[in-house]
């Protein structure tokens, strides 16, 4: 990763300084690395799995389920993954549709454009919990019209992450998000919450992020996945590598449809097992949005962490 980064990424993400490691620049490819690195470390523990079979999503994206009479290891026995944003990148590393070296480098120049992208316009995200009754489409639009009061041009203010049920994740311009912070009770939200990132990801606020992007997808060696990889774009599946060209590059301005994708991934037939789940790299997060969409699937679910145990850590 240093090599390709220009920089030592493990010794930023060791030893900080945090502020820096939080910046989107170097976010992403460290949550892309710590990701693929919890593969390796859940690969190297050799789990086996019984006959339920393993299935998963986690911001490296790993799903795995297989129907067998004798115990399978986790990472052979996989079929399906999916990460979250920039987890995308991993779980199609791990899927064999992309080359680690290659797709570092495209997670960096993503990267690098959403920074720029966020640092003109101060914009930003805010984590909403709200009643069944909330209205996010009219929230969104009262809150821009107040932008426009206020003489801003054009502004943005959009879901750009659906997460579970009664959960979204809205972005734009802040004078919109401290509106609807402050308007919170009109529009049937429960709880609301800065998220601590510099932009407005996933809406068309980061559309200067995509001409570089798509350059650098353009000229990479994508390959069919080895494995169910979904997008999301739609929460589908990737079939073939310009669909995955097309879509991660319409992921950047497009909302995150998460809680659509975990349907996707657990849908079976009444009476069929849950697979069981890991979710790979940092944070459990997307442990409690599964839970919070499938309990039947959650309790089938594990988090591998990147970390090694506390005995190695002098090692």
């Amino acid at each position: 990763a240093e090599a390709v980064l220009g920089y030592d990424l493990l010794e930023l993400c060791l030893r900080g300084p945090r502020d820096a490691l939080q910046r989107t620049r170097h976010c992403q490819p460290a949550v892309f690395v710590a990701s693929l690195a919890a593969v390796e470390s859940l690969s190297h523990r050799q789990p086996d799995v019984s006959a339920a079979g393993r299935g998963g999503a986690g911001r490296g994206g790993r799903a795995r389920a297989h129907r067998a009479s004798r115990p399978l290891q986790v990472l052979e026995s996989c079929v399906a993954a999916a990460g979250f944003s920039v987890g995308e990148f991993a779980a199609l590393v791990f899927a064999g549709a992309m080359d680690f070296a290659q797709a570092l480098h495209a997670v960096k120049v993503r990267a690098e454009a959403m920074q720029e992208a966020a640092d003109a316009v101060p914009s930003g995200m805010l984590s909403v919990i709200g009643r069944p009754a909330a209205n996010y489409k009219l929230a969104c639009a009262e809150a821009r019209q107040h932008c426009e009061a206020l003489g801003i041009p054009d502004p943005v203010c959009q879901v750009s992450t659906y997460l579970f049920p009664d959960s979204r994740v809205i972005a734009g311009h802040l004078q919109a998000l401290e509106y609807l912070q402050a308007n919170a009770r009109k529009y049937h939200f429960t709880r609301t919450k800065m998220l601590p990132v510099s932009g407005a990801f996933h809406t068309r606020l980061m559309e200067p992020a995509v001409k570089p992007l798509a350059e650098v997808l353009r000229d990479m060696d994508i390959q069919k996945p080895l494995i169910c990889v979904y997008s999301n774009v739609d929460g589908k599946k990737y079939m073939h590598a310009d669909h995955i060209r097309k879509l991660l590059v319409k992921q950047v301005v497009s909302p995150v449809m998460w809680e659509q994708t975990m349907h996707s991934v657990y849908e079976r037939r009444r009476g069929t097992e849950f697979p069981y789940t890991y979710e790979v790299g940092p944070g459990k997060q997307l442990g409690a949005i599964l839970k919070k969409c499938n309990l039947k699937a959650w309790r089938q679910y594990k988090h591998v962490d990147v970390s090694e145990d506390e005995g190695e850590a002098e090692d």
